[in-house]
């Protein structure tokens, strides 16, 4: 019991010395509220100024973009007329290829897919006696690769058939041929032909004949009777005898009926009628002949030609295998130019302009510059803002090859000003009245307002002149207060 009491007392004592030693220390740490209002007050403000600077500005755009190839379209085959599968057979391209116009990127059943380039896809067949616009695509491409198809013009002609012919001889394979039906009707109409040319050169014979007259041994005959009777009659008046010279007489004017019936101009109606009923079979036969050689002449299938807007491309995606069946897009090509594709803001739109130039931050290497080629309001899901594609000028091949793919950083300049100017922060320019711009100027401990006129701002800096010349380079302006969050 008295140790539980001992404990008691020692621990009250030492909780009223520590009460104790606490008021003490409180007692020193007291302070009356005039001492606290005093400690408290803020200090007395003061403005933050910095100096005027000459400098150049320089207003631009700055923004990401993706380096791509430019143009990416796919390569469809028209397969749907092929009378077998589609299956690859050969001369399948590898992602990274370069395909040129007039090489064929692909082989289908045996037979060579062509790429042209064009703005109008191959969607039919062409042959000998058709036209339009896509002949006459077709036409000029054939033209600019040296295959001479004729007149250029909307027609697909023989001529034009014989250039398709150069074309497919040019990348190893036999040309297109045409319909074994229209090579029979060909056939038929040129033996109809033949025949009616012989019909018209048996008439001309007949009717030349008709027209030169009997035969010189008939003419001879026929003098020789003229000449007996002259005879006849002499002799009959040499005698004086009337009823033999009247018979002599009538046996004369016989014979020179005769010669006149000999030599009188022929009828030759008969055989002027057979000619031309001939030489008109010959024209039609010649008309039908040349219908069926149209026909039959060099035709152009859908499935071996492939137009895309323009070339050389480079092979992005290829979907297809030797002996797969083709369905839908064969590969992808595209540009074989590359491009950077940005997307910026509508403020930013609306400074941006094609043909600005740009500058291109190419991993680890020197910098590339681009232009602006294209200002586009972005598409697709969740799309927003504007797409300006950038078309780099001529890249080092270590460029090319560190550009491909890449994010870079762009910049596009938007205005500078000419050499270095007076400029002051953004933050010491206020509105006077009337909205005129001005400035605190600080000189000798005072401030006076300075009124200026504001020229290109940029970078948190604005181009500034006083037209009085009451602003230099190195006044101290205004831009706030100390303490103040809006100021410096």
């Amino acid at each position: 019991m008295s140790g539980r009491r001992n404990r008691t007392v020692v621990i009250v004592a030492a909780v009223a010395a520590g009460a104790l030693g606490v008021g003490v220390f409180a007692g020193t740490r007291i302070t009356s509220p005039a001492d606290a209002a005093a400690r408290t007050e803020p200090p007395e403000a003061t403005d933050v100024t910095v100096p005027v600077e000459r400098r150049p500005l320089k207003s631009e755009v700055v923004t990401r973009g993706d380096v791509t190839f430019a143009g990416s379209v796919d390569i469809s085959p028209e397969v749907g007329g092929l009378s077998t599968p589609p299956i690859v057979t050969g001369r399948v391209p590898k992602a990274g290829d370069t395909v040129k116009e007039g090489e064929a990127v692909l082989e289908i059943v045996g037979r060579p897919l062509i790429v042209l380039a064009g703005e109008l896809p191959m969607y039919r067949s062409l042959r000998p006696g058709m036209s339009g616009p896509d002949v006459q695509q077709l036409e000029k491409t054939l033209d600019r690769l040296g295959f001479d198809p004729g007149d250029v013009d909307d027609s697909y002609t023989a001529y034009t058939g014989g250039a398709v012919e150069e074309l497919f001889e040019s990348v190893g394979y036999e040309p297109p041929q045409p319909d074994p039906q229209a090579e029979a009707e060909l056939e038929q109409a040129q033996k109809a032909v033949d025949a009616a040319e012989d019909a018209v050169a048996n008439a001309e014979k007949a009717l030349e004949q008709a027209t030169s007259g009997p035969p010189e041994a008939e003419k001879v005959a026929a003098q020789n009777q003229i000449d007996q009777a002259e005879r006849a009659l002499d002799d009959a008046e040499a005698t004086g005898d009337e009823n033999a010279i009247a018979a002599a007489k009538d046996q004369l004017e016989l014979a020179e009926a005769r010669m006149d019936d000999l030599m009188a101009e022929p009828d030759t109606s008969a055989q002027e009628e057979a000619l031309a009923d001939a030489e008109d079979q010959l024209e039609q036969a010649q008309q039908e002949r040349d219908t069926a050689q149209v026909n039959a002449g060099t035709p152009l299938p859908a499935a071996e030609i492939v137009f895309v807007p323009s070339l050389p491309r480079r092979v992005d995606e290829v979907n297809v295998g030797r002996g797969d069946a083709i369905s839908g897009a064969a590969m992808a090509v595209s540009g074989a130019d590359l491009v950077v594709t940005a997307n910026v803001d509508e403020a930013a739109r609306e400074v941006l302009r094609k043909k600005m130039k740009a500058r291109i931050e190419v991993p680890e290497g020197d910098p590339a510059t681009g232009t602006i080629t294209a200002i586009e309001e972005a598409e697709g899901k969740d799309a927003s803002g504007y797409d300006v594609t950038i078309k780099p000028g001529k890249l080092t091949a270590d460029q090319a090859a560190a550009l491909r793919g890449a994010n870079v950083k762009v910049t596009i300049p938007v205005q500078s000003t000419d050499g270095a100017v007076l400029a002051v922060p953004l933050a010491a320019l206020t509105a006077g009245p009337g909205g005129k711009a001005r400035v605190q100027v600080r000189r000798d401990g005072t401030t006076e307002l300075v009124e200026v006129e504001v020229g290109l701002t940029a970078n948190g800096y604005a181009e500034v002149s006083a037209p009085k010349g009451e602003l230099a380079e190195g006044d101290l302006v205004v831009v706030g207060e100390d303490g103040d969050d809006t100021g410096g």
